[in-house]
């Protein structure tokens, strides 16, 4: 192959390489960055410090004939009929038929260190018929941790992101009227205890396994505070021990343990959507010497109809229909490219791009030189 039809190698110096194949055209961007050094705080979370998730069952009221057709839901009037029963009004489920309430299931994330009378945001979702929450109100609803104990209270006006309008025959709605928030309409009844680095340690946990990673964290954290501050335990979790002059100010080691600087290792991986023909891959994706050729034959066959006349004053002579039929048949010329020993994939789907080849065959390519031996990286597929 001429010089010019070849391919050479780049130094990459990027962590991440992207590829965006779209069909058929395709976008392939491409970003480059220098030794890029992440902080611990974006590495790793310190262990037992963790937020913790709660759930509640209640009524948004107040609804313009959106809420939950009662009639039809008997625990959408069993609900309704305990409330008003704990206010003081006695009266029959099968009596009861609004249509401006909604059943709705809460959440929220209680975060660590949270103490009572704080605030949190609520979400609400309806989980009957309901059509919008729009201008409704969440009712006084408990919220429980899973150990059944509850945690907060809440109670607001809700606000959605979705807008519902029309009747049954005849409606709009944008995005998803039936979720909405409640701002900072939950309060903190209960607190849970955090023990932040108890016995002068704690532990370091990795979001990504990696042995590299840790050793890197491991040898970091000793340079910055002294040898034996820190030890790698395995590849997710570093065992870090509070120097002296910390003991009393272990808020402040953690700020400066957390804002240290390490370039985390990477795996050779590439990561396909066979739906969307995207290509994502890092820059440690090597592959051996290979040679790509990519050629196919396009058959066409196509039918034309002709109409035959009689001859002119023919009495036995009919109108016919005759079938001309063509067959062509086109054959792509091979194209070939030739890469040396350890060249990146990024080259290869450059390389085929430049060749015309679609996202979806790209795809197909660089699965076959996996199962050849030839690239040294795993492939997950989505």
């Amino acid at each position: 192959m001429h010089n010019k039809q070849q391919f050479t190698l780049f130094s990459l110096l990027a962590v991440i390489t992207l590829l965006s194949l779209s069909f058929p055209g395709g976008i392939y961007c491409q970003k480059k960055d220098r030794s890029l050094s992440i902080r611990v705080k974006d590495l790793a979370d310190i262990e037992g410090v963790r937020s913790n998730q709660l759930t509640g069952y209640g009524l948004v009221v107040g609804l313009n004939k959106t809420g939950d057709r009662v009639q039809q839901n008997v625990f959408t009037r069993q609900t309704l009929q305990n409330l008003l029963e704990r206010s003081g009004i006695s009266t029959t489920a099968n009596s009861l038929k609004p249509e401006n309430i909604a059943t709705v299931i809460v959440t929220a994330t209680l975060p660590p260190f949270s103490r009572q009378g704080s605030k949190l945001d609520v979400t609400v979702s309806s989980i009957a018929d309901a059509r919008s929450l729009q201008g409704g109100t969440l009712v006084l609803t408990p919220l429980k941790g899973i150990n059944g104990k509850i945690y907060a209270i809440a109670q607001g006006s809700v606000s959605i992101g979705g807008i519902s309008a029309g009747n049954q025959s005849n409606s709009v709605e944008i995005n998803h009227p039936t979720v909405g928030r409640v701002p900072n309409g939950a309060t903190i009844e209960r607190s849970i205890k955090t023990t932040l680095a108890a016995n002068n340690r704690l532990t370091l946990v990795l979001r990504n396994d990696d042995f590299s990673t840790a050793a890197r964290l491991n040898n970091v954290i000793n340079e910055k505070f002294g040898m034996g501050v820190s030890r790698a335990l395995d590849s997710r979790n570093v065992e870090v021990f509070l120097p002296k002059q910390y003991y009393n100010n272990r808020v402040a080691f953690i700020a400066e343990l957390e804002s240290l600087k390490l370039t985390p290792d990477k795996i050779a991986k590439i990561v396909i959507n066979e739906r969307t023909g995207t290509i994502i891959m890092g820059r440690e994706v090597r592959i051996s010497a290979v040679a790509i050729s990519q050629g196919g034959v396009t058959v066409r066959v196509g039918t034309e109809f002709d109409i035959v006349q009689p001859e002119p004053f023919s009495k036995k002579g009919k109108t016919a229909v005759v079938p001309q039929t063509t067959v062509d048949v086109e054959q792509k010329k091979p194209e070939s490219v030739i890469l040396p020993e350890g060249a990146t994939v990024e080259e290869v789907v450059r390389g085929l791009r430049a060749l015309g080849v679609s996202a979806r065959d790209t795809i197909s390519i660089l699965q076959a030189i996996k199962s050849a031996g030839a690239l040294n990286a795993d492939l997950e597929m989505q």
